[in-house]
């Protein structure tokens, strides 16, 4: 290291070992913690001196003090046995591009300033669609999540299907603009419904779904027939949040185009089924869609935040979401990164996914997926074999639905587990029950991480009572 090379690196030297030094400590106690935080919000407000200095203090020092600080209240999402929400882990070499993006400190809105980012994003998102089997000329933008990634594609649906009727929203708003319908199935995810509130769609008119959460087809065509007037999308699901199930997308979609709609898909964690040839089968047809939704921070393992909004007009995502000003680069013949996301300024979320996919490959993205969706299926099975249990949903792909014979009880153990540690995974109510989902979601939830995860279970749903005393049904532990 030349000395002003050492003179630009000394101010972060020390704040740097520090962070890596906390890193990881966390990472090596992570696995092995309770998985719950040791105190609460109230807990962790305490902990902090409210009172800003009027004197500063040394970086490394400050570094020090927010790791002490913040780990009793910290989760440990990263953990195999973390089924809570379909969070995700995170590769190394994703948490390694992250670290990097951070350092580099680049603005990933034009591929003028920044042009290494913006190949890198580039890349990542051709090998995306490869991956996904989606067209491949396909806009694709980064955003925060799965809700920003919904609300870009639904802006952009919103303006093409005004665009079809002679209207254009981008100069024209909303409040004179044709009427836009936005259907959906019954089970449609709160991140679309959010979306669309947001997008000035209003909440979505819904046309049924069978127990497993699927759009009903026939519903969905009675609901365009009887109403050909307006301007419709509609948001169909890759794995709904409870089951896991996935739309019949070459019926409903065959149906929607039929009467004109735009056809949008929220994908955030199933549609990486379409990555597993053993798995592609769920998501069949699902390319002949309008735009996709999807998290790289949910299936494929990359730190957060990292949604992926996909459209199959790029010059259409880009007329709807491109921001224009002279002070910004000349419009190219490429769409900028501005042009996909809502951000005019974001970090290079786009480059701990070309990490990501780098490190694993086709066949690693693969292995990734049927791993997640075999762990799932393994706990199915380890659940039907405790006495007092059942799953009620049928577990096609990284989804699981537990319940006891009473409501009560099954509350009673979602509350026990989340307290005992071991595992964590949410409470909820499906189809008229109360559940405690297991999402699957974490490359490292193994066969150990399965053994753990039943015999947690076991514990809790005898511990909380009113069960039959929980027992292998074959007198077997799992493998």
């Amino acid at each position: 290291m030349t000395e002003g090379e050492r003179d630009g690196y000394a101010p972060f030297e020390g704040a740097l070992d520090a962070a890596h030094a906390h890193a990881r400590h966390w990472l090596t106690t992570r696995d092995e913690r309770p998985i719950r935080p040791d105190t609460d919000i109230d807990g962790m407000l305490a902990r902090i001196d409210r009172t800003l200095a009027d004197a500063g203090r040394d970086a490394a020092s400050v570094v020090d003090e927010l790791a002490e600080i913040a780990e009793p209240g910290l989760i440990a999402m990263g953990s195999p046995r973390f089924y809570g929400f379909v969070i995700g882990g995170a590769y190394p070499a994703a948490v390694g591009a992250d670290w990097l993006v951070s350092a580099w400190d680049q603005n990933t809105g034009s591929r003028q300033p920044t042009p290494a980012v913006a190949a890198l994003e580039e890349v990542a998102g051709a090998w995306l669609l490869d991956l996904l089997g989606l067209p491949e000329r396909s806009g694709v933008g980064f955003a925060t999540g799965a809700s920003a990634a919904n609300f870009a594609c639904l802006v952009t649906a919103r303006d093409a299907v005004l665009r079809d009727r002679g209207y254009d929203a981008s100069t024209g708003g909303l409040q004179q603009a044709p009427r836009i319908r936005l259907l959906a199935g019954s089970a449609v995810h709160t991140s679309v419904v959010l979306a669309g509130r947001l997008a000035g769609l209003g909440a979505p008119e819904v046309v049924g779904a069978d127990r497993e959460g699927r759009i009903d087809v026939a519903g969905l065509e009675h609901a365009l027939a009887t109403d050909t007037g307006a301007a419709t999308i509609v948001a169909l699901q890759a794995g709904d949040v409870h089951s896991g199930a996935f739309d019949d997308f070459v019926s409903a979609i065959a149906v929607a185009h039929e009467a004109g709609a735009w056809v949008h898909v929220d994908g955030a964690f199933g549609l990486w089924a379409a990555a597993s040839p053993r798995l592609r089968h769920l998501a069949e047809g699902v390319d002949g869609a309008d735009s996709w939704a999807t998290d790289a921070h949910k299936t494929l393992n990359v730190p957060y935040d990292c949604g992926v909004a996909i459209v199959r007009d790029e010059a259409a995502m880009a007329a709807s979401l491109g921001a224009h000003a002279a002070y910004l680069p000349a419009v190219a013949a490429v769409p900028d990164p501005y042009d996909r996301v809502p951000e005019l300024s974001r970090r290079a979320r786009g480059v701990p996914v070309w990490a990501a996919l780098r490190a694993l490959g086709r066949d690693g993205v693969a292995g990734l997926v049927d791993g997640l969706a075999g762990a799932a299926s393994a706990l199915a099975d380890g659940f039907r074999a405790l006495d007092g249990l059942e799953v009620l949903n049928d577990v096609v792909f990284t989804q699981v639905c537990l319940a006891a014979s009473t409501d009560e009880q099954t509350l009673a153990l979602g509350e026990w587990l989340r307290d005992e540690g071991t595992v964590w995974a949410s409470s909820s109510h499906w189809n008229g029950r109360a559940v405690v989902r297991f999402a699957v979601s974490n490359h490292g939830t193994d066969a150990e991480a399965v053994r753990r995860t039943l015999d947690a279970v076991a514990r809790g749903a005898a511990a909380v009572g009113g069960l039959d005393t929980p027992r292998l049904r074959r007198g077997a532990a799992p493998e």
